[in-house]
């Protein structure tokens, strides 16, 4: 019955606008509609609370912590130049999905764009495909640490990280740039409902009534030569590392590698797991997993790493826990 009344909320603000989403100029006119998480519609009050209350955590947990780094000159290195990098990527993941899903939960604000439902999409996917970057820089960062110790501050120099800084942001822009053209030449003859809480490739092109193999497949091939080539290096650089760890001498020093390497290996599965599940589901498991599973997952994976990433890598690290003191510290020394 939820549902129902958000498809009659749709209908009726097409009709009060007469833009009856028919053709391939009216349907780009008209923009889309998301619909929230079909089938949980009652609870999207409630739903919002968890959702927003982990938003706040994100924006403050990775602010504080790009705060720490930039003010704190003994945090310059490359591991803590990653790790700023990975928090910027994450406040600004979360921010590009979040604020419209709230807005919809908590005031029915169901209506977007076409053109702001494709800038959306592109963000969200080249912000993904950074930070799966990002996270396989830290990886190489801690391998050359445990594994090259002597060699560590020959090879990540300042010209090195530059490097990888731009090759992230490029690989990126290339990878996710033709998903915009692949969406425009196809020809639009559905309304644009979209049963989710932010616009995704798929979910866009399913709106259409033209052929979207190579949507299909241009969105499969992009996610396994980026976001999975990036988890089998990943998950070598870290086999390395563990292998590393396991020679070590002092019990204490495997324990502590061991927490560290455990602690970011969880996060990284949270963040790969449920986008991964949510590529493949939207292609070819849809029919068989409740809408409402599917979205839920694809929500928590912007939320939560960036929520935990900063408890993860920062709070856990002494260095930040240091350096974030000093800085509190002279914030109310000059509010005094």
């Amino acid at each position: 019955m939820a549902q129902v009344r958000s498809l009659q909320k749709i209908m009726a603000f097409l009709s009060a606008n007469n833009t009856a989403a028919v053709n391939n100029s009216d349907t780009r006119l008209a923009g889309c509609f998301l619909l929230g998480i079909p089938g949980l519609e009652d609870l999207h009050i409630w739903l919002s609370i968890p959702f927003c209350t982990m938003y706040v955590a994100a924006l403050a947990g990775n602010s504080i912590l790009i705060c720490v780094i930039l003010s704190q000159p003994s945090l310059h290195e490359p591991m803590y130049i990653f790790l700023s990098m990975l928090a910027s990527t994450d406040v600004l993941l979360s921010t590009s999905t979040m604020p419209k899903a709230l807005a919809n939960f908590w005031l029915s604000s169901t209506h977007i764009s076409f053109d702001g439902c494709l800038t959306q999409m592109f963000f969200i996917h080249f912000l993904f495909v950074a930070e799966s970057a990002v996270l396989l820089a830290m990886a190489f960062d801690r391998y050359v640490a445990i594994c090259s110790p002597l060699r560590y501050a020959t090879i990540l120099t300042s010209t090195t990280i530059g490097k990888i800084v731009a090759a992230t942001l490029a690989r990126s822009f290339i990878i996710m740039f033709p998903s915009i053209f692949l969406l425009k030449r196809l020809h639009y003859c559905r309304v644009n409902i979209i049963a989710h809480t932010f616009c995704e490739h798929m979910g866009i092109a399913r709106l259409s009534c033209s052929d979207i193999s190579i949507n299909v497949w241009y969105g499969l091939a992009a996610a396994l030569l980026s976001t999975g080539l990036d988890i089998i290096l990943i998950a070598v650089s870290y086999i390395h590392i563990l292998r590393a760890v396991f020679h070590l001498s002092s019990q204490d020093a495997r324990s502590k590698a061991l927490s560290t390497c455990g602690s970011h290996i969880c996060v990284i599965l949270l963040f790969y797991i449920p986008a991964l599940f949510s590529v493949f589901a939207y292609r070819f498991w849809g029919r068989h997993i409740p809408r409402y599973v599917h979205i839920l997952l694809a929500n928590l994976y912007v939320v939560i790493p960036p929520m935990l990433n900063p408890i993860i890598y920062g709070v856990r690290t002494k260095q930040i826990l240091e350096g974030a003191k000093q800085l509190f510290s002279y914030l109310i020394k000059e509010s005094k």
